[in-house]
């Protein structure tokens, strides 16, 4: 690839200024911003940001939501001469203050979160502040119109060398401290030439980013192929308008992690019930009406390819949404320390379970005990400040372990059976892989969380989080439905994997409560410690399905 990202984004501004590029809203009203209008506030930014007076390097944070001006800001940073780094906006004060802190960030961009408070209660004294301009933004020690306003467009960009650090990703982590994650311009670069190669853009491309954007899966998926693509980007103003402002993108490439394709499974089956749905479908004449209707009502009316990543896809759930509603998903595999460049299906490559073949270059082979690994130069520079868990990560002939268990067929798919570190030892001695058995179980649709749990156990029991819609179910109606698929599942385990009992909790596992980290992944050893007792509890009680009250 001969260009970086800002090449790009000033290749369109060039040759295409007008171009609408980043679609913004703000109380029902949309702004527009072309690629033109892009370049010029990232140019005149990178100019405000070096009249801050820091030191070329710097770090440089941006919070809140994803939005125009987090697009901004990040690209502004890189050209600037500093490095980005991303923050949730629904971070916790604790990772908050740590990550400012290990990261040295002299200035953060402050854009709008839910709990802006706490967010302020946790930064570290002497770090510079710049306002979006959102509301509900407080003011700060710059306004981002003023910077802009007062500055002149930066013309001169020489381009970074491809091991120059380009920005620091922190992981989410389900334990412990985040990990600061060093990724380079030539990490970007060759992670975006693969991504044209396998999976090339389709005319003019229309893209949705609401997933976090200081996860690199978002950054790589929407902001990284929009300036590649010279794509459109719709961005979601607040998580209570998703059903509203998803048809308006009406997307051709969707992204999603599993918990979005159930939420949307289950908004569909909330308005039309699987029977009433599966009588229509048998009507020829009203079946492409019905899946019209559907798709434009959830806004993937123009969706030509729909990926799932960050977490398995449970299978039922894929070959729900290509039955009833034609829509292929598929699967891609990878983690911020390789640039989220591993493996992915395409259209014309899929296979139910898998996430797909190796990307260009990316150099997959399996480990003796069938641990993934990969080497090529999407993979980190490092752990920032971190270099014996950086030579942890790293076999000795400069493979970056991934940490998850898999297998590659004849064709070259890659299918996920677990977690190195995920597999637990019962009571018994014996060990179970837990991946597997919860996506299998995942066919159940009352199903919205769950996490099977063996520790101090003579036999695995699952804990389940209900949809909203099925905590209004009556619960016998619920019980015999999970029995049912106990039974299913548990008819292909051996007996030591087999489920014991599902006990279903009383409230949903949330970022805020802790149990889940900000990409949706359930942080196991969290729900472990905080349904300890129950577990204790239940084992003692022969029962199919239980309630935690």
């Amino acid at each position: 690839m001969d260009k970086n990202p800002l090449q790009m984004l000033f290749h369109w501004a060039d040759n295409e200024p007008s171009r609408p590029y980043l679609h913004q809203p703000a109380n029902g009203e949309w702004t527009t911003y072309s690629y033109g209008e892009v370049a010029d506030q990232v140019r005149r930014m990178a100019t405000a940001l070096q009249g801050l007076g820091l030191e070329p390097g710097s770090r440089i944070a941006i919070s809140g939501r994803n939005t125009a001006h987090w697009f901004m800001a990040d690209l502004a940073t890189g050209m600037a001469g500093f490095v980005a780094v991303g923050l949730y906006p629904n971070q916790s004060p604790e990772h908050v203050n740590f990550i400012l802190k290990h990261s040295e960030a002299k200035a953060v961009f402050l854009g709008p979160m839910p709990d802006m408070n706490g967010f302020l209660g946790a930064m570290p004294e002497g770090i510079q502040t710049i306002r979006m301009p959102y509301d509900g933004v407080p003011d700060c020690d710059h306004e981002w119109s003023a910077l802009v306003d007062g500055a002149e467009p930066m013309q001169e960009y020489t381009r970074p060398g491809d091991d120059e650090l380009m920005t620091l990703v922190y992981t989410s982590g389900t334990t412990g401290n985040p990990k600061g994650v060093m990724i380079t311009f030539g990490n970007m670069t060759f992670a975006a030439d693969g991504l044209m190669k396998r999976l090339p853009p389709v005319g003019r491309e229309r893209l949705f980013s609401y997933l976090p954007l200081a996860h690199a899966f978002e950054r790589g998926a929407v902001e990284l192929s929009s300036l590649y693509f010279g794509a459109e980007v719709f961005f979601l103003e607040d998580i209570e308008k998703l059903a509203e402002q998803l048809p308006v993108a009406a997307p051709t490439r969707f992204f999603g992690v599993p918990l979005v394709y159930t939420r949307l499974q289950s908004g569909v089956l909330k308005k039309l019930p699987q029977q009433k749905l599966d009588k229509l479908m048998r009507i020829p004449i009203i079946r492409g009406l019905i899946r019209k209707k559907i798709l434009k009502g959830i806004g993937l009316q123009n969706v030509r390819m729909c990926f799932s990543g960050a977490a398995p896809l449970p299978v039922p759930v894929m070959e729900w949404f290509e039955k009833n509603l034609g829509i292929r998903i598929l699967q891609g595999y990878g983690m911020t320390e390789n640039s989220i460049y591993a493996t992915a299906e395409s259209p014309d490559a899929h296979r139910i379970g898998s996430v797909g073949r190796e990307m260009p270059g990316a150099n997959l082979k399996l480990s003796d005990s069938g641990e993934i690994l990969f080497k090529h130069p999407a993979v980190m520079k490092g752990y920032y400040k971190e270099p014996e868990k950086t030579a942890e990560t790293f076999t000795e002939d400069g493979y970056l372990r991934t940490g998850d268990r898999g297998r590659i067929d004849d064709d070259g798919f890659l299918f996920i059976t677990g977690r190195v570190k995920e597999i637990f030892k019962t009571l018994k001695g014996k060990y179970v892989a837990p991946a597997p058995i919860e996506g299998a179980l995942s066919r159940n649709t009352d199903i919205d969380q769950l996490c099977f749990c063996g520790n101090g156990l003579k036999q695995p029991i699952m804990l389940v989080a209900l949809t909203p819609e099925a905590m209004k179910k009556p619960r016998e109606e619920v019980e015999q439905a999970l029995a049912a698929d106990i039974d299913h599942v548990n008819a292909e385990l051996e007996p030591h994997e087999k489920i014991a009992k599902c006990v279903i909790v009383d409230e949903p596992w949330t970022v805020d409560n802790n149990l889940m980290t900000p990409t949706m992944k359930v942080k196991r050893n969290q729900v472990e410690d905080k349904y300890g007792e129950v577990l204790a509890r239940e084992a003692q009680v022969r029962n199919k399905v239980a309630w935690e009250s």
